[in-house]
């Protein structure tokens, strides 16, 4: 390689300094040229093959019957195809926009001009977690794997799932939204088949965070007739329900704990417990009578 015609070379010190810079210029431009007007078939290859563009989401978690989308992002395709494909049998369900699976739930999205290649899992079961891959039809191929999640969310009401009041009290139930990726859109409280969340009945709260996935009820001074199930319902999530009892008059022990007392003896136990002691006592007197002996102290022990 040359580089361009030199200028004259000159005979002061400042002259010099110029001369070298002009110098380097003229090489530089010389280099910018040849490279541009030569084809190196190695790089053009390099620089033309498809890469994944690995920023996008591979870990997707959702729930049963949500939507699940799976994107890839693939850089400079050109005429390449993009197949996806189910690891755990290795089914292909998508090449391109072509569906490749009689379970229609399974679908490829792709705009012109795009580099995403997403697939769509329909209202995804258990049974649709594990490994799924993106691959494009280089030679040799690349893949791309992404694991999908599919969880059963659900309510839990604090508690016991039986709840005994004192009329008058206040009712005070929280909910709790768990195996959920995502907060709940709404979280709804029912009494029987009616919303409670809007009720007229006055002195009635509702407060949802959801960020913590929690919704908490209050019923201030319930009566007998606030008694019944209720039930929290949050989106995309199954429902959990408490039965509460507001009672007048004389209540039960397990209105004060909420619960019976699990320390407790059941009173047929206690019956029971009681013919076996009388039982065994009766035996020991009249058994000693029978003898001859009179019962003592130490026998009837």
């Amino acid at each position: 390689m040359r580089c361009a015609a030199f200028p004259a070379r000159p005979s002061s010190h400042r002259g010099m300094t110029a001369f070298i810079f002009m110098t380097a210029a003229a090489c530089l431009q010389s280099v910018s040229g040849s490279m541009m007007e030569s084809h190196n078939p190695y790089w053009e290859q390099a620089f033309s093959q498809p890469f994944f563009d690995n920023t996008t989401k591979r870990d997707v978690t959702t729930t049963v019957g949500q939507g699940a989308y799976l994107i890839c992002r693939v850089r400079n395709l050109g005429d390449r195809a993009v197949s996806w494909i189910r690891k755990r049998d290795l089914h292909i369900l998508t090449v391109g926009l072509q569906t490749y699976t009689n379970d229609q739930r399974f679908q490829s999205l792709h705009s012109d001009g795009s580099d995403e290649w997403t697939l769509k899992i329909g209202s995804p079961q258990l049974r649709d977690s594990g490994t799924y891959e993106c691959q494009v039809s280089t030679e040799p191929k690349i893949s791309l794997s992404f694991h999908l999640s599919v969880v059963v969310s659900k309510a839990a009401i604090l508690g016991n799932p039986e709840l005994f009041l004192k009329s008058g009290s206040d009712i005070n139930l929280t909910c709790q939204v768990v195996a959920t990726p995502d907060p709940p859109s709404f979280i709804y409280w029912y009494r029987g088949p009616n919303v409670v969340n809007y009720s007229q009945r006055g002195g009635i709260s509702v407060v949802t965070d959801k960020q913590t996935r929690t919704s908490t009820l209050l019923i201030a001074r319930a009566q007998p007739e606030d008694s019944g199930n209720y039930t929290c319902s949050p989106s995309s999530s199954d429902p959990a329900s408490v039965l509460v009892h507001v009672l007048n008059g004389e209540h039960p022990a397990a209105m004060q704990h909420g619960n019976s007392s699990s320390g407790a003896t059941p009173p047929a136990a206690a019956e029971a417990l009681l013919l076996v002691v009388c039982h065994l006592a009766w035996s020991l007197a009249f058994g000693g009578l029978a003898r001859g002996r009179h019962p003592t102290a130490a026998s009837l022990r």
